[in-house]
């Protein structure tokens, strides 16, 4: 009997082709949509779950009171670190580290960027990143030592043995590898390609120093790791009141811990409360989804209810000599579950041509994992579900024709017989209506907020990392650049202009003793507003002119609104427990998140706190020449270094993917 169905089902296909070409591509471009899309959703949900002891593993997260209102955030002053090793008897370990960044490491003549961490020893006992070779708990014992992953080993030592042999890091020290981690994977919160001992980072690094018993500078992020996760909450309560324990009881900040397990998707708070995060998008393109394949579903009853007419004698024939309807049903089913099957195959061949350009497009690694048993279950589901769906109202509403009217040429079953099928396609005409609709709203919001003012001309402004050499040789950098004649204007400073780096507290005259606000910090040199096309509203830049603006700053249009000064120029604001005399106003300039409002900001003149060169080109019809012009300065006066810059209206972009969402 399944012989003759599938032959049956076959012939049928072949004889209608016209019919089951828009069929079969209907299905596949549906689940094709939806095999994206939940590729997308399963890497989302599956951050951070690999690491064995997952459930046990904190981050230490401050919540402060600002404004009448609790602001929550990752970082914390650096004697956080050996606190919390104390703090209760159910924290197993603790570690801490920087916010990883791009390093130059060198073997013989190769000479590569990557990405690496500053981190206490603990680190691989606590996160478990599997070790090729080393042991966790002595890998970054040695002040000196490095632990690379498997891509980097092979990109500097090609087949030979890294193990014990040297690697200078970013010109100026030499570390031997003692550890072999395999490549972290993309999933992963951490993204890192070598990490590198904190105990060697206090050795080298003043300020690091100075910091390990200054409970002000929130700078540094710390994780624990506990015995028993389902105390959490009481060793919470024993860790909140540390920070007012040392003296900072301002704004009554107190610890709390964040799971590891809810950092990708939920690490959004308002008011000391979690209120969503990436997991709103999860749920989202989840229901789309389900959307899709229901309308690629109803479409296929439809396409074959329409088609009943045809059909209809067979079932008349059938019936007539015998066959019962559960019979009929089983077949039709068994045919919707062929197509199914021919559908879901041709979309994941679809899907498999489309993953490169739809990873450009989310910025992501995705791949089908055609080994996971996974995998083989999500199939055989879809195809059994999608089968089932679809053939479920055509397979009952052709077995219930009656074999007498059918072969007297009237197959009708009763007045309500086409209700069903209005049904379908109104539920399939509402939901397309839905999906458009809800796309053209995102597009157009997206669009609105890539129209808003920046504040800064994007235009040929490109940003070159800070490094050492750069450090040592800006000024003749900065006058070579100048007279090549393709160069604007040249600055420096702690972030770039699509990035924000740092916020502290800034006090003016007049501000009420229970108001505390965050601003946008920016450590710069001479030429700022000059190079980055920011209009100046009253009074003036830094200039070397004024040797006393080291000690002015600046402000922007918000911080002037919130500060309410009627003739702001001359005022002399509260910084750091000094004071600084504001010489300028500057227009507000988008720099963090498009969907969030401008940041009261102010700047000053430091040019020893700096991460980036900021470079404006002169307009020109030949754009790459011009970044040759540039790149042979630089790799004049920074020759270890490989020249790697990032144009502003290029970073701006990547806004609109990814977390920049939430």
């Amino acid at each position: 009997m399944f012989k003759n169905y599938l032959i049956i089902t076959v012939r049928n296909l072949f004889k209608n082709g016209f019919y089951s070409f828009i069929n079969i591509a209907g299905l596949a471009i549906g689940i094709t949509c939806s095999i994206l899309i939940l590729l997308w959703v399963a890497d989302e949900t599956s951050f951070d779950k690999f690491h064995p002891k997952a459930d046990r593993l904190y981050q230490v997260w401050v919540n402060a009171a600002f404004n009448g209102k609790i602001n929550s955030w990752t970082s914390v002053p650096l004697p956080t670190y050996e606190a919390m090793k104390t703090a209760d008897s159910n924290i197993k370990r603790a570690v801490v580290t920087d916010w990883g960044g791009d390093h130059l490491v060198t073997v013989g003549e190769n000479r590569l960027m990557k990405k690496g961490y500053w981190a206490s020893e603990e680190f691989l006992q606590m996160f478990e990143f599997p070790l090729v070779s080393g042991d966790a708990s002595q890998v970054m014992a040695d002040p000196r030592s490095i632990v690379i992953s498997q891509s980097m080993a092979k990109a500097l030592f090609a087949d030979e043995d890294p193990i014990n042999k040297i690697i200078r890091v970013d010109n100026e020290y030499d570390l031997k590898v003692t550890g072999i981690l395999k490549d972290v994977p993309s999933n992963s919160s951490f993204e890192f390609d070598f990490l590198m001992p904190w105990k060697f980072r206090e050795q080298e690094n003043g300020w690091v120093r100075e910091n390990m018993t200054n409970w002000g500078n929130y700078s540094f992020q710390v994780f624990v790791e506990l015995n028993d996760p389902t105390k959490h909450l009481a060793v919470q309560d024993h860790i909140k009141n540390v920070l007012q324990e040392h003296g900072e009881t301002e704004n009554k900040p107190e610890y709390f811990l964040y799971p590891l397990l809810r950092w990708r998707l939920h690490g959004s708070f308002e008011n000391g409360i979690e209120t969503g995060g990436m997991n709103d998008y999860v749920q989202m393109f989840s229901i789309i989804a389900i959307f899709i394949i229901v309308i690629a579903c109803i479409n296929f009853m439809n396409l074959a209810t329409a088609r009943s007419e045809r059909r209809a004698r067979e079932v008349g024939v059938r019936k007539s000599v015998g066959s019962r309807r559960y019979e009929l049903i089983m077949q039709f089913i068994g045919e919707s579950l062929f197509i199914s099957f021919i559908a879901f195959a041709i979309a994941i061949l679809m899907a498999q041509l489309l993953l490169p350009f739809y990873n450009d497009l989310v910025q992501k690694k995705l791949f089908i994992d055609y080994t996971s048993s996974q995998f083989w279950i999500f199939t055989l589901a879809m195809i059994f579900i999608t089968g089932v769906i679809s053939g479920s109202y055509p397979a009952f509403y052709l077995s219930s024709f009656q074999p007498a009217k059918v072969l007297k040429g009237k197959p009708t079953i009763g007045k309500g017989a086409s209700t069903p099928r209005k049904v379908l396609v109104t539920l399939q005409f509402g939901f397309s209506i839905l999906l458009i609709i809800g796309t053209l709203v995102i597009y157009q919001q997206i669009q609105l907020v890539k129209g808003r003012e920046l504040g800064y001309d994007q235009e040929n402004l490109m940003a070159v990392n800070y490094t050492n050499e750069i450090e040592k040789n800006y000024r003749p950098i900065k006058l070579e650049l100048l007279a090549s004649g393709v160069v604007e204007a040249v600055t420096k400073s702690n972030s770039s202009i699509t990035d924000i780096n740092s916020n502290n507290f800034l006090g003016w005259p007049g501000k009420p003793d229970d108001l505390r606000v965050i601003f946008t910090t920016i450590a710069t040199e001479y030429d700022y507003t000059k190079t980055m096309g920011i209009k100046l509203l009253e009074g003036r830049d830094f200039s070397e002119d004024f040797k006393s603006d080291t000690s002015s700053i600046l402000i922007n249009k918000a911080a002037l609104n919130l500060m309410n000064l009627t003739d702001p120029i001359g005022t002399e604001l509260d910084l750091w427990g000094g004071k600084r005399k504001l010489i300028g106003v500057v227009d507000d300039v988008l720099m963090g998140s498009p969907y969030q409002p401008v940041k009261p900001m102010f700047v000053i003149l430091n040019p020893t706190w700096i991460d980036a060169v900021s470079v404006r080109l002169k307009k020109t019809e030949d754009l790459p020449a011009a970044i040759n012009t540039v790149k042979a300065v630089f790799e004049k006066y920074a020759p270890a270094y490989p020249f790697e810059y990032k144009f502003a209206d290029v970073e701006f972009q990547k806004k609109f993917t990814g977390v920049w969402w939430v």
